[in-house]
């Protein structure tokens, strides 16, 4: 019985339904029940970038850290989804900055390997560290070069990067540079870029 309630109102923060969800959670429904992969509400909400429900949930105390079976928290999958306004409220309500995906990078890595721009500002502006290396070797700059094509949107956000500290020599696992990286790529804007901020 209890499953079929955590599974209803991970259904409903997932469809959106916010008084049917708000009616669960008054008659006793946890904020934090689990589905048979670990989402809890706000998850699911998250997933679905349901963004009321996802307020509601977080208004009344739901983790923003809380981890599923992928290890992926509301905050994580935001940042990495480029959600940003369920992630500005992750943020708001105690989101880790520190607290790292399955393969080992922030929030900040996927983000700027998938383009998202003001993700990328926001994280940078909320203290994420930039240069984190994850399980690859790879920081945010390396992701946005190598994983990204190379056109103004990557640019921007190499900008971004760096005007937010990130070290523009700091090499990857196997000792290739930014800068070489961009260069592999034939991305001259790139280049250009981390030229002019000291890279060798």
């Amino acid at each position: 019985m209890a499953n079929s309630n955590d599974d209803q109102l991970i259904k409903l923060a997932e469809q959106g339904a916010l008084s049917e969800l708000k009616q669960q959670i008054a008659q006793g429904a946890s904020i934090e029940q689990r589905d048979r992969n670990l989402r809890t509400p706000l998850m699911a909400a998250t997933h679905a970038n349901q963004i009321e429900v996802a307020k509601y949930l977080i208004e009344q105390g739901a983790d923003v850290n809380a981890r599923d079976a992928i290890q992926d928290s509301p905050y994580l999958y935001a940042g990495a989804r480029g959600l940003n306004e369920i992630l500005e409220m992750t943020l708001s309500h105690g989101a880790d900055l520190k607290s790292v995906n399955r393969y080992g990078g922030t929030a900040l890595i996927p983000a700027s390997e998938r383009g998202h721009v003001k993700t990328v500002k926001i994280l940078i502006d909320s203290g994420v560290d930039v240069n984190h290396i994850n399980k690859l070797g790879w920081t945010a700059l390396i992701e946005a070069i190598i994983l990204g094509n190379g056109s103004q949107t990557y640019a921007d956000i190499v900008t971004l990067l760096i005007e937010g500290g990130a070290d523009v020599n700091l090499a990857d696992a196997s000792g290739n540079s930014p800068l070489a990286l961009a260069k592999n790529k034939g991305y001259s804007n790139i280049s250009d870029i981390l030229k002019r901020a000291g890279a060798k």
